[in-house]
Parts: structure tokens; C-alpha cells; sequence
């Protein structure tokens, strides 16, 4: 942990500020402040950033692009509003295309105010951020140490919002992979999940009181197939045997299948591994649809129980 205190790496985003607070950014980089001098390093990357410092409103042109970044981020990370009109949406809050402070769409751990906020309010915020950052460390180390007291259970409903969540953080390195952002989890709505509970078996990884993996399936009694879909697990958890008991859950649920069925990408090296291991075969593969060069590979088990 002792190298989020000694090299935080930070991206600044312009949400829609009138650039005072980014002046304000710019400022602590000059050599009257030089917080490069602490260690702290301006990243473009989101994938290297530890700390997400916005300035400006919400728009619903910036809208997809913060919630985009926030979820490029590795865990853990921490979310910085600076300045009024990120903190609240300032006065630009009642305009028709204003969403709102940063916190109406990702979630904010650390407030700066200010108009425009100073530099030394922003260094203070950044290093408020740290030890925000250390207890979200710790916390995931506590999670990682549970693991054998893992559980796994029928979904309920009011797991949904959270089942959501983490799927869209484990498909993202799927979408990395070909370049397509487009992808049904990733796109799926709340709505759509909850015609989904409707229909399937959802079941969940629970690791102290916090969901790390999630599966479904159903039954196509015509075929006698039970399909698996959307078997996701933590990035932080993998390697862990979570996808492994995750799959058996839904295997086990839908017993009275005569063959199981999963897909994944053709090109998911990691995904097809873990289905051969887990006794899987391909037996076909198509194209996902026009405009892409993303096909489905499906594979398929025969139950003997």
C-alpha cells in the first residue's frame, strides 16, 4: 500500500467547467506548488489512474465519457469533485442539459469546493483522497482473506443493482479485448436485468456481506438444454475457483437439463480455458451481427447425472 502514498497517479477530466478550477489543477503542477515534487503523477491513461479528479458539471455530452473513465479505472479507486459546479452543479444546475454534480452519475468520495477552488483546497482533497484510497485497499485485502467463508446463493431481487454493476465491471476487459463497447452487458439497463430475473436462476458470490460473483441460466425445455449466461467474477477474484463454483451452482439448478450451453467470444482465451476445463466443447461459432468482427464461440456439456 505504501506506493498509493508515495505515487498517486491522477486523472483530471473537464466535465464542462468554464476552466477556473482547471487553471486551479494546472496551478498545482507549477513550481510554486510542484505536487510532482510529492510524487504525484498527471496520467491521461485511466487504466493507470489510482484518483479521479473532475471539475466542471455534468452534461449529457460528458455524461457516458465520466461514466466510461470511472469504469476503466482499477479497483480500488477514488473519485474527486472539485469545484462548485462538480460538487453541486454550481450555477449552470438548473439548465436543461446540465445532469448535476459528479455525483449523479459515479459515485464521489471526495468533495472540493470552491469557485474557483484553490490549489491548496485541491492538494488537501487529493491527499484526503489517499486515505480514502488505503481503506478501500483494506477493505478489498479483507475481502480476498474471506474467501473461504465465501457463500453462494440464490440472487434476490434487490441484488440486481449490484449484480448490474459488477457485471459491467467484468466485461469490460471482454470489450478491451475487441475493441467494442457495444456489448450487450455492458449496455444492459436496469429494466432489462430485471425482465431477465423474471425469467432465469440468478445466484451470487457473496464475500463479507459484499456480491463478487454472479450466474444465470434457464431451462429450454423443447431442447432440453440449460444455458448459462452472464457468469461473471471480480477482476480482483479471479484465479480464486469463484467462476468454478459459480457455474456448478447453475449446473446443479438446472439438473433436469439434458446438455448445458454457454457462449463467449471467439478470441476470450481466458473464458474458453476455463468452459474445456470445466468440461465444455466448442461445436460452433457465428458472427455476432453486422459491423463487427466479434463472433460467438458456443460450447456445450452433456449432463450424465
Amino acid at each position: 500500500m505504501a506506493y498509493f502514498h508515495k505515487s498517486p497517479w491522477i486523472m483530471h477530466y473537464d466535465a464542462s467547467s468554464c476552466n477556473g478550477c482547471d487553471i486551479e489543477v494546472l496551478a498545482c503542477l507549477t513550481p510554486l506548488y510542484d505536487v510532482e515534487r510529492f510524487g504525484v503523477i498527471n496520467t491521461g491513461n485511466p487504466k493507470h489512474a489510482d484518483i479521479l479528479l473532475i471539475t466542471g458539471s455534468v452534461n449529457e455530452q460528458t455524461r457516458e465519457v465520466v461514466e466510461n473513465i470511472y469504469h476503466q479505472m482499477p479497483e480500488p479507486k477514488v473519485v474527486v469533485a472539485t469545484g462548485i459546479c462538480a460538487t453541486s452543479g454550481g450555477v449552470f444546475a438548473e439548465c436543461y442539459n446540465i445532469q448535476g454534480g459528479v455525483d449523479k452519475v459515479i459515485p464521489v468520495d471526495v468533495y472540493v469546493t470552491g469557485c474557483a477552488a484553490k490549489p491548496e483546497a485541491i492538494i488537501d482533497g487529493v491527499v484526503k483522497a489517499l486515505g480514502i484510497l488505503e481503506r478501500k485497499y483494506e477493505a478489498m485485502q479483507a475481502l480476498a482473506g474471506g474467501v473461504d467463508q465465501m457463500i453462494i446463493a440464490p440472487a434476490a431481487a434487490e441484488d440486481l443493482p449490484e449484480i448490474l454493476a459488477l457485471q459491467k465491471i467484468a466485461f469490460k476487459s471482454e470489450a478491451e479485448i475487441y475493441n467494442d463497447f457495444s456489448m450487450a452487458p455492458l449496455r444492459q439497463s436496469m429494466t432489462d436485468i430485471q425482465t431477465d430475473f423474471q425469467k432465469m436462476v440468478f445466484f451470487k458470490a457473496v464475500i463479507n456481506g459484499k456480491i463478487v460473483g454472479s450466474a444465470r441460466g434457464w431451462l429450454d425445455k423443447e431442447s432440453g438444454t440449460g444455458h448459462v449466461g452472464r457468469l461473471v467474477v471480480h477482476p480482483y477474484f479471479h484465479g480464486r475457483g469463484l467462476g468454478h463454483k459459480m457455474l456448478l451452482a447453475v449446473e446443479t439448478a438446472l439438473a433436469a437439463s439434458q446438455r448445458f450451453e454457454v457462449f463467449t467470444g471467439h478470441k476470450s482465451k481466458r473464458n474458453i480455458q476455463f468452459f474445456e476445463r470445466c468440461g465444455y466443447k466448442p461445436f460452433r461459432q457465428e458472427k455476432v451481427g453486422p459491423g463487427t468482427q466479434r463472433e460467438r464461440l458456443y460450447m456445450e456439456k452433456i449432463n450424465h447425472a
